[in-house]
């Protein structure tokens, strides 16, 4: 097979990969060149297609075949033969099915070599011999923009999820080693397993579908398997000694089975959790010659949200905005019932009004942040806070 050749938009499109990135939903191709028309949003419906998202199937970009959500490869089987389309580093798509969703929108908006690369194969071969695949990838801005745009959606679901079993009491669930059962918060016979079993899943907070993943290892013991090795065994016994002696009392590290239970792996799109601790062991390892001699210590501060004022501790920093702008925001939290990321998320809201000059009670706009602090205490609009939905949603 001679080399193949690369051509079309997203071939072109290789060297503004961190320029400008087509806007999704209108995308000008003028002088094979790509401009922002409006910004990224993922379509509500597929557009022509009978499925709809949240489907337990998925259909094909081109044509009517639909495919069970688990039966993903063959899905992509069938476009690779019937349609000769290839999607590039599937999985690092963070949706699939909203991702097919999408595409299979735009194909019918735009040709298809708007977006895809073409690969001639047999280049060089007979004409009768030579033919045409499409490579859609995220050398594409607008591609990449998408798989961008899923990866934060799921993050913010798994965050979600997450917060939700941090705070959830009706959990229950049986020791996998003694069957002693517990109710309350999963950490208690997450913290249990690990003090008297001597096994350790990780950090209660650092694990996300907890009752899955319990599930999950308890259905690999009752088929006899050692979780870490995982070899099979005669009887739960030999089992059990298995692990014990060969201190087998941990899960495998390579098993990507359990990668979607760990929050570390939705942090960064396309990297696991071995890629992000290599990266921070790399950065150790760059500075650990460094010559810290000459190094001082200044210490923390927290900075006021309505002014320049510095403080040292967050409590200090409480008591000033109370006292000097009659702003309470541990009021505010306990009112509210905001979570952690809840707070995060406000405090944010009111720095960006700030920094911007806006009055968030009123939107009204001034020239300084002087006059924009000088409105609102005068007219008691720093306590107005505006309707939840408006800063809760964002990211």
């Amino acid at each position: 097979m001679a080399a193949p050749e690369t051509q079309g938009a997203a071939a072109q499109g290789g060297e503004d990969r961190t320029g400008s990135h087509g806007g999704v939903g209108g995308v000008g191709f003028e002088g094979s060149k790509d401009c922002i028309l409006e910004s990224l949003s993922l379509p509500e419906g597929p557009g022509g297609t009978t499925a709809s998202e949240g489907s337990p199937s998925v259909p094909c970009i081109f044509c009517e075949e639909h495919f069970p959500m688990a039966d993903q490869d063959k899905l992509l089987k069938h476009m690779i033969i019937e349609h000769k389309i290839v999607i590039a580093d599937v999985k690092l798509v963070a949706n699939f099915q909203r991702y097919i969703l999408y595409w299979r929108k735009r194909f019918t908006e735009q040709p298809i070599t708007d977006f895809c690369s073409v690969i001639r194969i047999n280049s060089t071969g007979p004409l009768e011999e030579q033919d045409n695949y499409f490579l859609l990838c995220d050398v594409l801005p607008e591609d990449r923009l998408l798989r961008e745009e899923l990866q934060k959606q799921r993050l913010k679901e798994i965050l979600e999820q997450q917060q939700q079993e941090r705070n959830d009491t009706s959990f229950y669930g049986v020791c996998m080693f003694c069957n002693v059962e517990f109710s309350g918060n999963r950490s208690v016979l997450l913290n249990h397993m690990a003090r008297e079993h001597a096994f350790n899943i990780g950090l209660p907070d650092n694990i996300v579908n907890c009752s899955e993943f319990l599930c999950t290892l308890q259905k690999k013991l009752d088929n006899l398997q050692c979780l870490y090795c995982e070899k099979t065994f005669r009887d739960r016994n030999t089992l059990r000694d298995h692990m014990r002696k060969k201190q087998h009392r941990r899960i495998n590290p390579k098993n990507r089975e359990y990668d979607r239970f760990y929050v570390i792996n939705y942090l960064e799109l396309g990297k696991s959790w071995e890629e992000v601790q290599l990266e921070d062991d790399r950065e150790l390892l760059d500075h650990q010659e460094d010559d810290w001699s000459d190094w001082e210590e200044h210490p923390v501060s927290a900075v006021c949200l309505f002014c320049e004022k510095q403080a040292e501790t967050i409590e200090t920093l409480y008591v000033h905005m109370e006292d000097a702008h009659e702003f309470n925001l541990l009021k505010i939290k306990s009112e509210l019932g905001l979570n952690f990321y809840q707070q995060v998320k406000l405090v944010n809201f009111i720095r960006r009004e700030v920094h911007q000059c806006r009055c968030y009670g009123c939107q009204v706009k001034f020239k300084s942040k002087a006059d924009l602090r000088t409105h609102m205490e005068e007219t008691k609009h720093i306590s107005l806070l505006p309707e939840r939905q408006t800063w809760d949603q964002l990211q």
